[in-house]
């Protein structure tokens, strides 16, 4: 039986596989009436398909994706849907528009050949042999719930879902291992390092369970996660701009160097724990780096950015938490009595937090402060998920105590923001909410 990675994205004829019962299938539902209304409304015809695409939480395994490393997320209910139709080819335009509808919702009108320079499925389908056609134009409206700026992979989950669509509109549907890796080489163009968790998790996800996922090649391992504990995820209402902040903050912590030590050796004995310049760096590798990097724009970009390079805490960093990362995996797989179990997960993720905020430098004081409320209100362990600099947290807290851990949260953090009007107090199930594993991609034909 080929394993759930090789298999192509499930079509659904309904939305209760996805979505489950109860509110959360009203509230699908309603995204999807209306989104089908406004499609109409613009286009005077409803779409042909749609395509759905989580965002994710992830739970471990923080900035070492791209370094080829094993993480451990879980996709969450917030997705974004792709509603399309494919036009004749002698209506197609010229010309594309994108303008805000409202509020959460976006049109876009735009001919193929504009859309797949950027997303790379058209000459990928020909790659695979398949018969495309000619260029065609596509009516296109996107809704999305991710919260941009938030950590949770809202930039993934519209890569992913848009390339699902343009794929099922053209009647196509490939493995989601290949899809995973597709759409992460579409999200580089913005200039991030995608290493493949947030594509990979958003398509491949099973529901129920978390994910180990690994690399090289992509491998997603279902990972029941103990019942008695649930994760609650909170935004610091500092948004993490990657795409903005590319050079100075998020490909900065990872500039690489194309060669490798035995990991542990070489940040105890070969890297001094003091900044090295660029001339360092050159010294010891006898190479110019922009020679080395010549063929990465992006981490030119980084060259020209940085100051100095903590290359012995990047390094600790990333081998440290690679390790937590099967040591998550394990503890919920063992034999340990389920509290012993959430408060080891817990302590794990607290190790990661204090990594990822000391030795990688990417938390913000705003991520200090929620972290350091969810510990004092009997969280088991809590860390910033992410790419940092903003965005949200995760913690792990009892599933008796959600209902006043939240409570605790919103008088403690949230209120203050309310009161200078950062935030509408009736948004706040937008910044703070408990989440089980979702689904992951998916293509529906009503």
């Amino acid at each position: 039986m080929a394993r759930h990675e090789e298999l192509p994205v499930p079509i659904f004829t309904s939305l209760e596989p996805v979505y489950g019962t109860g509110s959360q299938l009203e509230e699908a539902e309603l995204r999807f009436n209306k989104l089908k209304s406004k499609f109409i409304d613009f286009f005077g015809q409803p779409p042909d398909i749609y395509a759905r695409s989580p965002g994710r939480v992830n739970l471990i395994g923080e900035h070492i994706d791209y370094e080829g490393y094993s993480v451990l997320p879980m996709a969450i209910r917030q997705d974004t849907i792709v509603a399309i139709r494919k036009r004749d080819a002698a209506r197609g335009r010229k010309c594309f528009g994108l303008q805000m509808l409202i509020a959460r919702s976006i049109l876009c009108v735009l001919t193929l050949q504009i859309l797949i320079r950027y997303k790379g499925f058209y000459e990928y389908a020909k790659s695979k042999g398949i018969d495309v056609g000619e260029a065609v134009g596509l009516d296109v409206v996107v809704d999305g719930i991710v919260p941009t700026g938030s950590g949770l992979s809202s930039s993934a989950a519209f890569v992913c879902s848009a390339t699902i669509a343009i794929m099922a509109a053209f009647g196509a549907n490939f493995p989601k291992k290949e899809l995973a890796q597709l759409t992460c080489e579409c999200e580089r163009h913005i200039g991030t390092q995608s290493g493949g968790m947030d594509q990979a998790i958003s398509v491949m996800a099973q529901s129920g369970f978390a994910a180990l996922i690994d690399f090289n090649p992509i491998r997603g391992t279902e990972v029941q996660l103990p019942a008695g504990g649930t994760f609650i995820i909170a935004h610091s209402l500092a948004e993490s701009q990657k795409a903005v902040t590319a050079a100075t903050n998020y490909n900065k912590q990872g500039c690489r160097m194309p060669f490798s030590f035995y990991p542990v050796l070489a940040v105890k004995e070969f890297l001094k724990e003091e900044p090295y310049s660029a001339e360092d760096i050159e010294q010891i590798t006898n190479a110019k780096l922009e020679t080395i990097f010549a063929n990465s724009p992006s981490s030119l970009d980084v060259l020209k950015a940085a100051k100095n390079f903590k290359l012995h805490q990047r390094a600790a960093h990333v081998y440290s938490e690679a390790k937590r990362v099967y040591a998550f995996k394990d503890t919920v797989s063992s034999k340990l009595s389920e509290e012993d179990m959430l408060k080891k997960l817990g302590d794990l993720m607290n190790d990661s937090h204090y990594s990822c905020s000391f030795l990688y430098e990417c938390s913000c004081p705003e991520l200090e402060e929620l972290v350091k409320i969810c510990r004092n209100n009997s969280a088991l362990g809590a860390r910033l998920t992410g790419a940092g600099w903003g965005g949200c947290a995760v913690a792990l807290v009892k599933e008796n105590t959600v209902p006043q851990f939240i409570l605790n949260l919103k008088e403690q953090f949230f209120q203050a923001r309310i009161d200078k009007g950062v935030i509408n107090k009736n948004d706040l199930g937008l910044y703070i909410f408990a989440s089980k594993p979702s689904s992951g991609a998916a293509i529906i034909k009503f």
